[in-house]
């Protein structure tokens, strides 16, 4: 029995669970990843890119929640409706690993945030920092088994919280704005690293990082099926998008114009904290603190239901076993969610033995993640190329331009990333179909079709190289 069966999201809910899904640990990191990279021209041609690809993405997803709304289990069903079952599962396993990955670092970040207040914390990957998170991992699991509905109400209370504190930091950045200083940081300030490479390094240094915080962008898409209007979900989708774009951009420059650049690059973890207490004296840097854990606690929650919810809807297409496809008595993806905390847990448990596990986990996530996109942009391209008999050409065009550019943008996103973060995503693709093939005999299917084969064998030969090179030395994490 699904007590919330028949409770829908409407325009607002889904608009606050896609900004609830974005607006999490990346925006507090963004002073220093940027600091460290690039200066004021650098940031601005990557947020260019950033927002015009992403932007184009939001457009594929509106897209496609409009013309394929049978398809509403969101990402992967796109990828599988495009390229076949194999593919659909590469999209749905990559999403929902990249979901667990994202999770980790959120829990990194609470740790290393109050790590400046409670030293035993360190970097958030110390003994009592893991013993802490792993408390929290397991209080949300049991708070969402009560049930989706609710656990989606919290997160609109928690979006508009999380919202206020970053408002409060603009405006005191804003107030503090100082000409001269933006101006030395215009190319790269005094001390930065940045100065000694070329701005396309500079700006390919910060790729990876705008990714990370503009995942969730999909959250109404994964949540369609809830959705009360199907319109709502592209809506919520670009309304979301637009919000947060504005604040990551201002969170970004904003710092050039108080501090210098090498400042900002030696900031520790949440940079934005520092960069407050800076301007303010130590209460910003408690502001920034106390609005982190709200942000990050929220986007938390919000990713824990995307990922049950993948799994749950991956299975219910075929495409997971059919275990993760079962449900408890409040309507809640019971299975799917004991599997992805699990998962949680152990990788936040393995952030012990890296160096810097915020960024291992923020690099690694948006690496995942680029595969689902990648696969929803060529179908994207693929639909609006054969059109319909009813199209207007200039819409079919318009669609082609859209798609085409998100293609591009990811395809450059994946480039981008280096070979390091693609190496170590095969790692976890190779033998994550495992489950592929557990769904597959279970429903008494043949395991590959076509060249299915040939992308296994790719996926398996590039993750024993990952393997090798960390056992050799030649990658480190």
């Amino acid at each position: 029995m699904e007590h919330n069966g028949d409770k829908k999201l409407g325009l607002l809910a889904l608009t606050a669970m896609v900004v609830g899904s974005m607006i999490g640990a990346g925006i507090f990191s963004l002073p220093r990843t940027f600091g460290a990279a690039t200066g004021v021209v650098g940031a601005v041609i990557a947020w260019t890119i950033a927002g015009t690809g992403m932007f184009m993405l939001a457009r594929v997803f509106q897209t496609l929640a409009e013309r394929k709304p049978d398809l509403d289990a969101g990402v992967f069903a796109y990828a599988k409706a495009g390229f076949g079952d194999y593919a659909g599962f590469l999209a749905a396993f990559g999403y929902w690993i990249a979901t667990c990955i994202g999770n980790v670092s959120y829990w990194v970040l609470i740790k290393s945030t109050l790590g400046a207040f409670i030293p035993l914390f360190g970097d958030g990957n110390t003994i009592p920092a893991i013993f802490v998170a792993s408390v929290g991992i397991w209080a949300f699991h049991f708070l969402i088994l009560h049930g989706v509905q609710q656990a989606a109400a919290i997160n609109a209370v928690v979006t508009v919280a999380k919202i206020v504190p970053l408002l409060l930091a603009v405006l005191l950045l804003i107030t503090a704005f100082d000409l001269d200083i933006f101006r030395a940081n215009f190319w790269g300030g005094a001390g930065a690293t940045a100065t000694h490479t070329s701005l396309p390094e500079q700006v390919r240094q910060t790729m990876l990082v705008t990714v990370f915080v503009f995942l969730g962008i999909e959250g109404a898409s994964v949540y369609s099926r809830h959705a009360r209007k199907r319109s709502h979900v592209g809506a919520a989708t670009l309304i979301g998008f637009a919000l947060v774009l504005c604040l990551l951009v201002l969170i970004t420059l904003l710092p050039y114009a108080v501090l210098t650049q090498g400042e900002i690059a030696q900031l520790r973890q949440p940079s934005l904290a520092g960069v407050l207490t800076a301007v303010v004296g130590r209460w910003g840097g408690w502001l920034v603190s106390l609005g982190l854990l709200i942000s990050v606690l929220g986007a938390y929650l919000a990713w824990s239901l995307i990922c049950a919810e993948v799994l749950y809807t991956a299975s219910r297409n075929h495409d997971m076993p059919r275990a993760f496809g079962h449900k408890n008595a409040n309507g809640v993806p019971s299975v799917a969610l004991w599997v992805s905390n699990g998962v949680v847990q152990c990788f936040v448990i393995s952030t012990y033995w890296s160096r810097d596990a915020f960024s291992l986990m923020l690099n690694l996530t948006s690496s995942m993640s680029l595969v689902p996109y990648l696969l929803v942009a060529a179908y994207a391209l693929s639909l609006a190329r054969r059109g319909s008999e009813d199209a207007a050409h200039v819409s079919r065009n318009r669609d082609i331009a859209i798609a085409g550019l998100a293609l591009l943008y990811t395809a450059f996103m994946v480039l981008a990333g280096g070979m390091k973060y693609m190496l170590l995503a095969a790692m976890l693709y190779a033998p994550g179909t495992a489950l592929y093939f557990w769904a597959r005999i279970e429903r008494e299917q043949p395991v590959f079709a076509g060249r299915e084969r040939m992308i296994f064998v790719a996926a398996c030969m590039a993750g024993m190289t990952a393997i090798v090179a960390l056992l050799a030395g030649w990658m480190r994490l």
